[in-house]
């Protein structure tokens, strides 16, 4: 976890550590800057643009930062806030669209100048500034915008402008109020991220305390007073997240923790005895291992939409935990390794649904457990970092992430046995060459995707109609974004190579060059 900072589980205290608040305002750093709040090791929690300033008292900030957005503060739909929240006496920092709405909102001037800014732009500090305090009079900033400030509200200081936007930050510190046109939480602004330290540490006030350490105690208490003495029971995977969820849990209460593992049929190659050698045989974890192949594949039966093959495994997930929970005793309390990019993908307030997620939408209503979700608000890395504390073998902290519906979102149609079989097979060569090729930890996912389509081909002189293979192979932070790996040529070559001669199933191999946006990591 970069600077070893991240915002606490949902259901945990955020006790006595002070957190800033990031007004989502539609744009796409929105996550990016609220990491950068935690990489400083001060906590960060994303709001919606709509939230009150009664709501915002009610977290007790010390500050809060107004994200940028995709429109113009003239715009007949443009995104507004309540223009009380700046005279609440909480410190605020504007960020492009943020910077925009705060000088329109107080009586500045934003215009079209004719001057739009993307991308690097030099970048000259004018006047005495809090935020600018001993960094370079003239530095490299990354902009994004059409509209301009030209003026600044009364009250503020011009402290910095460039070519195109005269106002391209201003300071009433009085007031305690910042804005600036540019990105500091891109990479692309290099002294970005001590310009956002000097907002947290200085304009706000915020303490750096914020750590894995410090995630772990809050979260062990917060497991406890939810849980008390009852007993919990934990669906694990084997992957990362759940992992650690357990591995929270299970430090919160101990014994009053059963781990099940659900063998739902749709694991890659040689996983469900990985799951059983590490967590019976290696961590002495209470487990139960139920073997449910039939039973998803029997609800999986001729289904081919995505959202309804992550909606069936979801439900059919929670049915089996709740036969195993009949027979246990006093269990009502069901952990899950929910992390923030499923609660975001799978749609909230003020996040278009991409996916549901099988354990957020693809939950049902009437299920009888009450959720434990420790990782809640982390992203992937944070996650890995909590694991490192808390003593999990690398193997298991640095695994590439698998989904909850499994290979069932890698075969695009209907899933079945035969399917799953071809898919394992061709999978565990992609791994296989990945680290070959030293390359494992360096991707974020690497995979292969089955299509139930068959294509034309020539082996031995004959013809041959079967199935291709999609490679998906990318790199990544948090998931929210990602690239296409650019993989060597030889490794791409050995792949398809010994994939069409090992599986016979398989005539045809493609490599996936799409980058999230706008593709998504997985292809359901």
């Amino acid at each position: 976890m970069a600077g070893e900072s991240a915002v606490l589980a949902g259901q945990a205290s955020t006790g006595d550590f002070d957190r800033v608040l990031v007004v989502d305002l539609g744009a796409q750093y929105a996550q990016l800057i609220a990491r950068r709040v935690r990489e400083a090791h001060v906590l960060s929690e994303i709001v919606p643009r709509d939230i009150t300033v009664e709501e915002i008292k009610a977290r007790d900030p010390a500050g809060i930062i107004l994200s940028g957005g995709p429109a113009s503060v003239y715009a007949d739909d443009a995104y507004e806030i309540d223009t009380a929240l700046f005279g609440a006496g909480v410190p605020v920092l504007g960020i492009c669209y943020g910077h925009q709405l705060l000088a329109h909102s107080l009586g500045g001037t934003v215009e079209q100048t004719g001057t739009a800014e993307y991308g690097k732009t030099e970048l000259e500090v004018t006047g005495d500034s809090a935020l600018f305090s001993n960094l370079p009079l003239r530095q490299d900033v990354w902009m994004s915008h059409g509209d301009a400030v030209v003026a600044a509200p009364e009250g503020f200081a011009v402290t910095a402008s460039t070519a195109g936007s005269p106002v391209a930050a201003m300071e009433d510190r009085q007031r305690g109020l910042y804005g600036v046109q540019f990105h500091p939480e891109v990479v692309h602004t290099p002294r970005g991220t001590e310009l956002l330290q000097r907002f947290l540490y200085e304009a706000c006030g915020a303490r750096p305390t914020w750590t894995r350490h410090s995630i772990i105690e809050q979260s062990v208490d917060a497991i406890r007073a939810q849980v008390g003495g009852e007993n919990v029971i934990c669906g694990l995977s084997g992957g990362v997240d759940s992992s650690v969820a357990a591995a929270l849990v299970q430090k919160a209460v101990g014994s009053q923790l059963t781990c099940i593992f659900v063998d739902h049929g749709l694991l890659r190659a040689g996983e469900a005895e990985q799951v059983e050698a590490t967590f019976r045989d290696a961590f002495h974890v209470n487990l139960i291992h139920v073997k449910a192949e039939d039973r998803f594949l029997e609800a999986l039966a001729g289904v081919t939409d995505p959202e309804a093959k992550r909606m069936i495994i979801g439900e059919t997930f929670i049915r089996v935990f709740e036969d195993v929970a009949d027979e246990l005793t006093d269990t009502r309390f069901l952990v899950q390794g929910t992390l923030y990019p499923d609660i975001i993908e799978s749609g909230t307030k003020d996040a278009a649904k991409i996916k549901s997620h099988h354990n957020v939408g693809g939950l049902p209503d009437d299920m009888q457990f009450e959720l434990v979700e420790p990782l809640r608000d982390l992203f992937k890395d944070e996650v890995r970092a909590v694991g490192e504390e808390l003593g999990l073998p690398p193997e298991i902290v640095w695994r590439q992430p698998f989904p909850g519906p499994g290979l069932a979102i890698r075969i695009i149609g209907d899933v079945t046995r035969e399917r799953l079989n071809i898919l394992r097979a061709a999978d565990s060569i992609v791994l296989e060459e990945v680290r070959k090729a030293g390359l494992y930890n360096e991707l974020w996912q690497s995979f292969g995707v089955l299509p139930a389509i068959k294509t034309v081909g020539v082996q031995g002189d004959g013809r041959t109609y079967a199935h291709p293979l999609i490679i998906r192979a990318v790199t990544s932070d948090d998931a929210m974004t990602a690239d296409w790996a650019r993989l060597p040529y030889e490794v791409l070559e050995a792949m398809s190579s010994r994939i069409i001669n090992e599986v016979p199933e398989i005539n045809r191999v493609a490599y996936d060059i799409s980058s999230k946006p706008p593709a998504t990591i997985e292809w359901e």
